[in-house]
């Protein structure tokens, strides 16, 4: 008989109620795409925001929702789908470190963590897809025509996460070239010191630099989920506003976040797939 399984989706977590709606929603998504229920949970942050402004039910984080799952399964399986476009610190040394502990208080478990969004052997198609028709939409909302853009992440102190920051844009350069001015990156903020100077340049110096300090700008964020960085006001949406406040002729218009898009889910559910035989 086979042992009990369990998928999770997990993002890194937000102190904004939109990101863990946003995060249950395409956990919904995903299940019905696997036909099999799938839990959305956070990393850290999520179970700040009250349960009243998430529909009366609390947002849960990954290691207390496992422990509690290993506890009424003690021979359970899981496999953790991350939501997280590369392989970022969380993916690299926290979970691994999590899923340890776990495993020295519940031996005869498992859990299988399933790869990031891009790997570093497959073009990443459906995400530069997604990525370029939210310019398009941008573009039509604005009535532009060929304006630039910048997409920008959040920041990272590792370089493979830059890395992908980087092939995501030499795929919207391609993808675009015919309707932009040209396409550049951007972080939206880095760790201070030379050995973090791959994130440069930050969004705030290429919205100021020649030739995105004018014209037309589309912003093209690359997150998931709107939160404090990527939502309405948030951290992007202010270092736009400064840059427009430094460049009278500036203009600049953001993109939505990519969690709502229907070819995301089809990449979870590959990485989902492929993990599945580890379990």
């Amino acid at each position: 008989m086979p042992a009990p399984f369990a998928c999770f989706l997990f993002d890194n977590g937000s102190f904004r109620a939109d990101s863990t709606r946003s995060l249950r929603v395409l956990a919904a998504r995903l299940a019905e795409r696997l036909g099999h229920p799938v839990r959305a949970v956070s990393l850290l942050h999520s179970t700040r925001v009250p349960a009243g402004e998430l529909d009366g039910e609390a947002a849960q984080l990954l290691e207390p929702a496992l422990d509690a799952w290993f506890t009424a399964e003690p021979s359970g399986r899981a496999l953790l789908a991350p939501l997280f476009f590369g392989p970022s610190g969380a993916l690299v040394d926290y979970v691994p470190e999590r899923l340890a502990a776990l495993a020295r208080r519940h031996p005869a478990a498992r859990a299988v963590l399933a790869e990031a969004l891009v790997l570093p052997e497959e073009e990443p198609h459906e995400l530069i897809a997604i990525l370029a028709d939210r310019v398009r939409v941008t573009m039509g909302e604005q009535g532009w025509t060929r304006p630039r853009v910048v997409l920008c992440d959040h920041g990272t102190p590792l370089a493979a996460v830059t890395a992908v920051r980087n092939r995501l844009a030499a795929g919207l350069e391609n993808a675009l070239a015919q309707e932009v001015a040209g396409v550049a990156a951007a972080s939206m903020e880095r760790r201070e010191g030379p050995e973090f100077a791959f994130n440069e340049p930050l969004l705030e110096t290429r919205l100021t630099t020649p030739p995105f300090d004018a014209g037309e700008v589309v912003v093209a964020l690359q997150f998931l989920s709107p939160g404090r960085h990527a939502g309405p006001g948030g951290d992007v949406a202010e270092i736009c506003a400064r840059a427009e406040a430094a460049r009278p002729g500036l203009r600049t218009a953001m993109t939505a976040p990519i969690a709502d898009d229907a070819r995301l889910v089809e990449v979870l559910a590959r990485r989902i797939e492929a993990a599945r035989p580890r379990v």
